[in-house]
């Protein structure tokens, strides 16, 4: 069973201990050729990572909970979504997990926005060799004219801001869930007095700092 059709069940949230591939597995009903799909980007990415910038070193040793993990939690929150776009995709958490987890499914497409050119080489041969349901757009996330279901960033940028690259998916008809730290109170408020939008903040299932908000209807204020 894909893990885009897995409910999460509250007596699985991690309490922030590490997760080795075998606890992704069973936390998100990942099939056999996505774990294999997910091993080879992790060789991919350690391979890139003694190269360039990507991940923390030390963050690497915690692969499946720290990246994958957080990554994979986004598809149960919007199980019928067929296309994502990924801002600021990078090291391609979360968008190279959900076109992992995605692919297979007729229409589904994850379209992963980078500025820097040598990411975007990054997540090209990810997508290669791997066959991936993934677009790479070299672009600055709000040049990018997309129309997607979903919006997603990890680590992008301040809420305010992110919010500023993503205004252009929301006007055509997009939802946000977007991976957030343990302060996000204070991001909130500063967002408020820029954007008018409704909000749910939702527990991280592999961190228990971490937040997930769950945006729609976003406007200037």
């Amino acid at each position: 069973m894909s893990a885009a059709h897995v409910l999460l069940d509250p007596d699985l949230l991690m309490s922030g201990a590490s997760l080795d591939a075998g606890g992704f597995a069973a936390l998100s009903g990942a099939t056999p050729t996505q774990m294999a799909d997910l091993e080879r980007f992790r060789e991919i990415l350690v391979d890139w990572s003694g190269r360039m910038n990507l991940v923390g070193a030390s963050t690497l040793d915690s692969y499946w909970s720290r990246h994958v993990w957080d990554s994979a939690q986004l598809l149960p929150l919007a199980p019928d979504a067929q296309t994502w776009a990924d801002l600021g995709a990078g090291a391609g958490f979360p968008g190279l997990v959900l076109a992992v987890m995605l692919k297979g499914r007729p229409g589904a497409r994850v379209h992963l926005v980078e500025s820097m050119a040598k990411r975007c080489r990054f997540l090209a041969e990810v997508v290669s060799a791997l066959a991936l349901p993934a677009q790479i757009h070299n672009a600055r996330a709000e040049d990018v004219k997309l129309k997607v279901d979903v919006v997603t960033a990890r680590a992008v940028a301040p809420l305010t801001r992110l919010l500023m690259f993503a205004a252009p998916y929301f006007s055509r008809g997009a939802r946000g869930l977007f991976l957030q730290g343990q302060d996000i109170d204070a991001e909130l408020e500063d967002a408020h007095a820029a954007w008018r939008f409704d909000v749910d903040v939702l527990p991280s299932q592999s961190d228990p700092r971490g937040r997930i908000l769950s945006i729609e209807r976003l406007s200037r204020a």
